[in-house]
C-alpha cells in the first residue's frame, strides 16, 4: 500500500512538472517546441552546462529543419491513440488480477495502470496545444 501511494505520488509530481510548460505556451506545434527548447537553452547557458548547450542547440535546429504544424499534430493524435490502448490492455491486466484474487498483481496492475493514465493525459494535453 505505501508502495502505491508513493508511486502514484511520483507519476502525479511527473504529470504536473509537464503540464505548466503545455499550458504557459502562448504558440502551439512547432512555434512551442522552439519556445520551450529556447527556454531551456537560456537556463543552461545561464547554469554554465555546456554539454546541455550544446545538445538543445542541436534540439533547436531540428525543429527549425524538420518540424512542421500538421505532422507534430498528426503525431500527437497518433500518440493519444497509442495511450488510449494501453490505458485498455492495463484496464485487461487488472481485471484479470483480480479475477485472480493475487493482491500483490492487482497492486501492481493499479500503478501499471495509474501511470498509464497519466501518460494518455500529458498526451491529450499536448494534443489540445495544437487547437
Amino acid at each position: 500500500m505505501i508502495r502505491q501511494t508513493a508511486l502514484l505520488g511520483l507519476l502525479l509530481a511527473a504529470n504536473l512538472n509537464a503540464t505548466p510548460i503545455l499550458a504557459a505556451e502562448a504558440d502551439s506545434g512547432c512555434a512551442a517546441k522552439r519556445q520551450v527548447i529556447e527556454k531551456k537553452i537560456e537556463a543552461a547557458r545561464q547554469n554554465g552546462n555546456a554539454h546541455e548547450l550544446d545538445g538543445l542547440q542541436r534540439a533547436l535546429g531540428n525543429v527549425a529543419a524538420n518540424c512542421d504544424d500538421d505532422t507534430l499534430h498528426s503525431e500527437r493524435l497518433a500518440s493519444v491513440e497509442q495511450a488510449r490502448q494501453e490505458v485498455e490492455e492495463r484496464e485487461m491486466d487488472l481485471r484479470e488480477a483480480i479475477g485472480k484474487g493475487d493482491q500483490e498483481k492487482i497492486a501492481k496492475r493499479q500503478a501499471k495502470l495509474a501511470e498509464a493514465r497519466a501518460e494518455l493525459q500529458q498526451a491529450e494535453a499536448e494534443a489540445r496545444v495544437d487547437q
